[in-house]
């Protein structure tokens, strides 16, 4: 089997030219990656979001596009769209940003809903239609979107259909006393930004996934992700039935089975990028909040009382059985 903490070393390493701290966001984005999976990233502004998803496009060799997402952005600026050509009297595509590699979808939810139905044709299909045809995206294919979680005025809240179509939704937090500090004395001795180089390709993240698809997962840890989403399920179903009972409505709906599939291949990709050879309880309830926050709903009722998906998934985990046997 490859060694899946040798390739992650040299993209962290390599990214940590340019990044400082975010290890743990990092590290599931390496997992995202492995897993086929988009990226959501929700934090405050100036904590280096899109600093790090294009180092990692540089690290990993691949075809990196920006795109900023504003109201008056169009569906063609996006994905591209036909131009007529009078040398040659015909109609050519011209492909948008969204032929690339891993695209930054920065601040998504500035961007109008129709704007956001075309990303999310590419998210899920792979492919867009540029008029009338489809294309198909190039291999490897990734959208890691951005979004503030503080200014609200202006913007169009994503749907729950396109939440739900990436793989992690990912808290991104201040970075700590010590690697501030660090900041600012490479801000004192650096005159520009460090260039990073290739460290891997996209055929290599290619082929590495059979290595994952190679992670062992017992029938009992199956169970235990089925019982870990359909317990946000029972959850909303109870909140329906209870409202009037003196029990909090905590969920308007639970996670869909993408969340049970996302727990599955994520959970195997970071499994392999720990060096182990089958997925264990453990690494499930480790990315188990990042894989489900952005897949349940909450009603008025836990929002008044401050409660946030992340405390309502862990009461989910914590009443859940651990299988004994993996």
């Amino acid at each position: 089997m490859s060694n899946g903490p040798a390739w992650s070393q040299k993209l962290r390493a390599e990214i940590g030219k340019a990044v400082i701290g975010q290890d743990a966001v990092v590290e599931r984005l390496l997992v995202a990656l492995l897993a086929n999976g988009h990226v959501l990233l929700e934090g405050m502004p100036g904590l280096a979001k899109t600093l790090l998803v294009k180092s990692l496009g540089t690290a990993l060799g691949v075809q990196f596009e920006r795109i900023q997402f504003t109201p008056d952005l169009l569906p063609s600026d996006v994905v591209g769209t036909m131009i007529f050509s009078p040398k040659d009297g015909a109609f050519a595509t011209h492909k948008g940003p969204i032929f690339a590699n891993l695209v930054l979808a920065d601040e998504i939810n500035r961007a109008p809903a129709k704007v956001q139905s075309a990303l999310l044709e590419a998210m899920q299909e792979r492919q867009v239609t540029i008029g009338g045809h489809s294309h198909q995206l190039p291999k490897p294919f990734f959208v890691m979107a951005t979004q503030n979680p503080v200014e609200q005025e202006g913007t169009y809240p994503l749907p729950e259909a396109q939440t739900d179509r990436f793989l992690f939704k990912l808290l991104v937090d201040y970075p700590s006393a010590a690697e501030e500090a660090r900041m600012m004395e490479m801000w004192g001795q650096v005159t520009k930004a460090p260039a990073l180089q290739p460290v891997s390709s996209g055929e290599e993240l290619i082929a590495l996934r059979a290595h994952v698809d190679a992670i062992h997962v017992s029938p009992g840890v199956q169970a235990y992700i089925l019982a870990l989403v359909r317990g946000t399920r029972d959850l909303a179903a109870a909140s329906e039935g209870n409202g009037h009972g003196g029990a909090k409505r905590l969920l308007n709906f639970g996670a869909s089975p993408r969340a049970s599939l996302a727990l599955f291949q994520a959970g195997r990709a970071l499994a392999w990028l720990r060096g182990a050879d089958y997925l264990s309880p453990a690494t499930v309830q480790e990315i188990f909040h990042d894989a489900l926050r952005h897949r349940v709903g909450l009603t008025y009722e836990a929002e008044a009382e401050e409660l946030s998906a992340d405390k309502i998934l862990q009461q989910v985990l914590e009443r859940t059985p651990v299988p004994a046997k993996v």
